[in-house]
């Protein structure tokens, strides 16, 4: 199964990821490279607190926790927030294991392409995430919003069908077969530490991560959100400066690493089994699986965040995929490459990043990588199961349903301890491709409105004010539920001319 699946995905990655590529330098071309011209906009985004503009959702929150005889939550969830769920899903098993993955089938060349897919990403990351802020709608309940492809291909795109293919695709690829990964590479690192890989282990460690897991999926999503805000940045900063120490302490070869990355990447140097090409596919895959741009996985986080301008999430989630490519993933390949590994070989995971810890700082590092390994793919399991979530809720909200998606969740967390890893990763990569596939449907034709919508955020911008948006500002925009028009209407803030 494991062959017949890895060919098929020989194949199928061999168009996709060209189409992705052929993505982002459109995208990148129609919003003036927005994904680099914005990057210090994206910083003040991240910090902004939620916008208490949406006097409908609060009255609605109020009026649904009465009748339910429970308090209802205080705040939205603010764009940080949002960032850090889509971050947990983010920053994970790709960052630790899945460069592992690349550079031993790709050899350093691939790191390169891991990084030319994060810039031009970037682009597509912002046109999904700013459609799923515009096409979001309100979630009563949670005292939050909810959005992402399976909205944006029904109410932009009136493609129902589209959005239902989606939603069934994302809920099997990140609630099942993803968070199986997670739990793979958590056993895999543990066993590495304590130098034992038996089945009682497997389970014992498969049996804790199910019961953490189910403490906190049970909880709905403000829970969700308040646990990867603490932990996703504490755990994450952990490990880059564990991997500032070890490059720091080997700072005079890391120009001939950087050497090593880009002669790998176009050709000027050959290593053992791993061709260009080679680094180029891989580069790509796990480049896809660790940042998500336009996998449509990450817009369902920027859909539940109270923003006051859709553009301002749009620039929140390009920002998260700078973090997990550009810094998590580049520290994990310093800390392999520094440790001389062999490329082109069988495929290796989260142990060669703690074996090559371990060569550069000790026995400890090994330990260390394990500990944050364990809470980074946790992290990822609960990200991604929020991620689903947001898809069962487009079908239905039945109780009964909910329950029986967050038990086969925690079931499937389980079963990843004691599955074959090779045969994960093949179903992973089967899944992003297809997610890929039918978000671009989405995105492509959408692009027109995002323009729209980046234009009257430069223009008030350059007037000095503080972005909002109302739905009238851009006339003709249908099926958009939320960012009702205000009775101090546009001229009261300045923004006569900004209808576009």
């Amino acid at each position: 199964m494991t062959d017949f699946i890895t060919s098929l995905n020989d194949s199928y990655w061999g168009v996709v990821v060209w189409i992705l590529v052929a993505a982002g330098v459109y995208f990148g071309i129609r919003t003036i490279v927005v994904q680099i011209r914005l990057l210090p906009h994206m910083f003040g985004a991240v910090t902004e607190p939620p916008s208490q503009d949406d006097d409908v959702l609060a009255q609605g929150a109020a009026a649904h926790a009465g009748e339910k005889g429970t308090k209802a939550p205080d705040k939205s969830i603010s764009p940080f927030k949002a960032f850090t769920i889509s971050a947990a899903s983010r920053v994970g098993t790709g960052n630790v294991a899945g460069v592992a993955v690349a550079i031993t089938l790709g050899g350093p060349g691939a790191v390169f392409w891991m990084w030319m897919i994060a810039i031009l990403g970037g682009a597509t990351a912002f046109i999904e995430a700013t459609l799923a802020q515009l096409y979001k709608t309100r979630d009563y309940a949670a005292n939050a919003y909810r959005g992402g492809p399976a909205y944006y291909m029904t109410r932009g795109l009136n493609a129902k069908w589209l959005a239902v293919i989606f939603g069934v695709v994302i809920t099997i690829t990140f609630g099942f077969i993803n968070n199986a990964l997670q739990t793979n590479s958590i056993v895999s690192s543990v066993a590495t530490s304590v130098d034992s890989d038996t089945t009682t282990m497997k389970v014992v460690i498969g049996v804790a991560v199910a019961l953490l897991t189910a403490m906190i999926v049970f909880g709905g999503v403000q829970r969700i959100a308040s646990f990867t805000q603490i932990l996703v940045p504490f755990m994450a900063i952990a490990y880059i400066l564990l991997g500032l120490l070890v490059i720091g302490m080997n700072i005079s070869e890391i120009p001939a690493v950087i050497g090593d990355i880009i002669g790998g990447a176009l050709g000027f140097k050959e290593f053992a089994g791993a061709t260009v090409g080679a680094a180029f596919m891989n580069g790509m895959r796990r480049g896809l699986f660790s940042n998500e741009a336009g996998q449509g996985s990450a817009p369902n986080a920027a859909g539940t965040a109270a923003a006051s301008h859709p553009c301002k999430q749009g620039l929140v989630q390009t920002l998260g995929v700078y973090f997990d490519t550009l810094i998590v993933c580049s520290v994990t390949a310093f800390i392999i490459l520094l440790s001389n590994p062999t490329f082109g070989t069988d495929v290796e995971g989260a142990k060669l990043t703690q074996d090559s810890m371990a060569a550069q700082v000790g026995d400890w590092g090994t330990h260390a990588v394990t500990l944050i390994l364990f809470f980074l793919a946790f992290s990822s399991v609960i990200g991604n199961y929020y991620l689903a979530q947001s898809n069962v809720e487009y079908f239905t909200k039945n109780p009964v349903v909910m329950l029986v998606f967050r038990s086969l969740v925690v079931i499937c967390v389980f079963l990843g301890a004691i599955v074959d890893v090779p045969v994960i990763w093949a179903l992973a990569d089967t899944g992003a491709a297809t997610m890929v596939v039918l978000n671009l449907c989405a995105l492509i034709p959408l692009c027109p409105v995002v323009l729209k919508l980046l234009r009257n955020y430069s223009l008030q911008k350059r007037e000095g004010i503080d972005p909002v948006f109302r739905r009238s500002m851009i006339p003709g925009l249908k099926n958009v539920e939320c960012w009702d028009d205000k009775d101090d209407s546009f001229e009261a803030v300045g923004t006569v001319g900004l209808r576009i």
